[in-house]
């Protein structure tokens, strides 16, 4: 009958009879966990041998006695000679010394476990005796695919002294487009602040104890200042809680991550960023416009519409091998269009604004620079939008739009 056990192993002396690739592999393990290790055998890997020579492991170069068991408190045996490894399981038992046998997982004492882990949680698979040990990493490689997908109970119980903070960026807003990372944050999450866009369905996934907490900004409406949602996230944290900063995009294309790494800095909250899908290429991409094109554009220019559009801005809409794409113009699209044209920007400049990317409702208008406002106002374009200008909006340079998409225009 085999009973789990999660063993510290630190600092203390593990002794492993054998040294081959086997015992290398497994070594590696035992010294991750802390352990001081004895290694006794004829010849070693060079790897080992290497490890030996600098110290990092004891090396008894010969057979194996009992007495190398004084002091031990684990022993792992894989020297290839079923006897051998049987000599030293009876020595380990007489010490009352947990011994595995690699070469006979049934004939041991203890079994290595299939392990992964997750944060600070570590997860062990182990085979009964007699059972087919590739059955065990079978199963520890589907718990660790769904570990990594948030698919399991990952939130902590116990509250820690200084919880701390993940900026993570949600991509478009598709489920599926979060990076593995960002899915695994968020199932530890006890706090989630959220903006309006973004994969604001994954929120649903989450437990009914996770506090939620809507920061969404709106054109002209910003009803949580920034200020209030730095504070927000250092007040949580602060408490011992784990916050997830789910945003769209990528936190650090205008998505004020900057401010918020500094404001918990400032604070002494731990703090990560979790990069995502940027709308700036992922929306484009969704419309099968490709932002740069061989022969056609190698230079992105990506820039806030908001803004009045700078020297270098002006210069890459002259640029007929340039692409700008801009992000939060819609209202500011006449003073952006007009910069443009009175800088020398072509009038017949390619030019697409993509809509609700990534959404059932996304809607692509075709234009140039020169007719830009008037068929913005005709086809009633509206926010969220990603603007495209550049030879590579081009009406015979749209790649296949998958039909999940919306109809194209113009």
């Amino acid at each position: 009958m085999i009973a789990l056990a999660g063993l510290d192993l630190t600092d203390r002396l593990v002794v492993c009879v054998g040294a081959g690739r086997v015992a290398e592999r497994r070594i590696e393990r035992l010294r991750a966990a802390g352990a001081r290790v004895r290694v006794v055998a004829p010849d070693a890997t060079p790897g080992l041998a290497a490890l030996a020579s600098a110290g990092e492991i004891e090396w008894l170069e010969r057979p194996f006695v009992a007495t190398d068991l004084d002091d031990a408190w684990f022993c792992h045996t894989a020297t290839g000679s079923a006897s051998i490894d049987a000599l030293v399981v009876d020595a380990a038992e007489a010490r009352r010394v947990w011994c595995v046998n690699a070469g006979h997982g049934g004939k041991g004492t203890a079994r290595l476990a299939a392990e992964t882990t997750s944060g600070d949680v570590l997860v062990g698979v182990v085979s009964a005796a007699g059972a087919d040990p590739r059955r065990s990493v079978a199963v520890r490689d589907a718990i660790a695919a769904r570990l990594a997908e948030g698919a399991l109970p990952l939130r902590r119980r116990r509250r820690t002294p200084v919880g701390g903070v993940a900026l993570v960026g949600g991509g478009p807003g598709p489920i599926d487009l979060l990076t593995v990372r960002a899915r695994a944050l968020l199932a530890e999450a006890d706090v989630v602040v959220h903006d309006r866009l973004g994969p604001t369905g994954v929120l649903a996934e989450l437990g009914d104890d996770v506090e939620l907490i809507d920061v969404g900004k709106r054109p002209q409406h910003h009803p949580v200042p920034q200020d209030e949602i730095n504070a927000i996230l250092v007040d949580r944290a602060a408490r011992g809680l784990r916050v997830v900063r789910l945003k769209g995009g990528d936190p650090f294309v205008y998505g004020r991550g900057g401010e918020e790494v500094l404001a918990c800095r400032a604070a002494g909250i731990p703090v990560e960023v979790v990069p995502g899908i940027s709308s700036a290429i992922a929306v484009p991409s969704a419309a099968g416009v490709p932002v740069t094109h061989r022969g056609v554009a190698g230079t992105l220019h990506v820039v806030n519409g908001q803004e009045t559009p700078s020297e270098a801005t002006l210069a890459a809409l002259r640029d007929d091998t340039a692409t700008v794409v801009a992000l939060m113009g819609v209202s500011a699209l006449p003073r952006f269009v007009a910069a443009a044209r009175a800088a020398g920007a072509p009038d017949t400049r390619s030019v697409a604004f993509v809509e609700n990317g990534h959404t059932p409702a996304q809607r692509t208008i075709r234009t140039t620079l020169g007719t830009a406002i008037q068929d913005a106002e005709t086809h009633r374009l509206a926010n969220p939008a990603v603007l495209v200008f550049g030879e590579v909006a081009r009406a015979d340079l749209l790649l296949p739009v998958p039909a999940l998409r919306g109809e194209g225009i113009g």
